[in-house]
């Protein structure tokens, strides 16, 4: 395990999955800028690493994705409209990072997913959550307020008239309503949690690498604007995994019946 962020952030890898830890248990795991930065450099590290094929990201502890923010960090850091200008810079590159993951990511959630929490589980590919977890963007009752890029991936993953409810409220909602609106793809039992989720991470990491990606670059263009669905870059990595090594590993394989070796090209 490798740590980061003066250990608020740790990192470690085995057998093709990264796992990725928001370390702050004594604070519900709230994110600092400090965090941020720390899992900016994970998340180049992780994307860098041929042998990493799927993350997962989770918080320490049994009480908490990530909470949110630091709130303690308000007062200096986001006091005004002009202090969130700066946060939103020192905290932008590893959203970015985030966003732009090639990698498959599912977030492995128990306990507190709230705010700025739930904004990096929304940015996985698929989320899990055990049934004792708790969901919400309290803002509304911050006085505070979540910008465009945030709201248009709530809006998708849950529809504009649950993103109202939940926005306008800053009501909390429990597992079960959180999957059946789309919020979560799936809920289990607290015990389960880890060994299905690492199942499905297995699962994909033991997938060809070069589909799982293009496929995953195809999924995040259908949700862009026209102006930025990179069309010629998501043909260019379907017709790629055509002329891999990896396809005809995949072919020959299959006829042999045997798991393939893949190589990730």
């Amino acid at each position: 395990m490798k740590s980061y962020a003066d250990g608020k952030m740790l990192a470690e890898i085995e057998d093709g999955i990264g796992l990725i830890t928001f370390n702050q248990p004594e604070k519900r795991n709230a994110m600092s800028v400090n965090m941020w930065h720390g899992l900016t450099d994970i998340l180049d590290d992780m994307a860098a690493d041929d042998k990493v094929r799927a993350i997962v990201m989770t918080g320490a502890g049994h009480k908490a994705f990530v909470s949110g923010a630091d709130i303690s960090q308000f007062e200096q850091q986001r006091a005004d409209g002009n202090a969130q200008l700066e946060y939103d810079r020192l905290t932008s590159a590893g959203r970015a990072k985030l966003a732009a993951f090639p990698k498959p990511v599912i977030a492995r959630i128990r306990g507190f997913c709230l705010g700025g929490g739930l904004g990096i589980a929304m940015q996985a590919d698929i989320r899990i959550a055990a049934v004792d977890s708790e969901f919400g963007i309290p803002a509304a009752k911050l006085g505070i307020a979540y910008g465009f890029d945030m709201v248009k991936r709530l809006v998708s993953l849950v529809g504009q008239a649950h993103a109202r409810t939940m926005l306008f409220t800053g009501s909390r909602i429990g597992s079960a309503e959180a999957q059946r609106i789309g919020l979560v793809n799936m809920v289990v039992p607290d015990e389960d949690l880890s060994t299905l989720v690492y199942e499905m991470a297995r699962t994909i990491a033991d997938n060809a690498p070069l589909s799982v990606k293009a496929m995953k670059q195809a999924v995040n263009g259908t949700m862009q604007g026209e102006s930025e669905r990179d069309l010629d870059g998501i043909n260019a990595a379907v017709l790629a995994c055509f002329d891999s090594t990896d396809y005809r590993e995949g072919r020959t394989a299959f006829m042999e019946k045997r798991k393939p070796v893949w190589k990730g090209f």
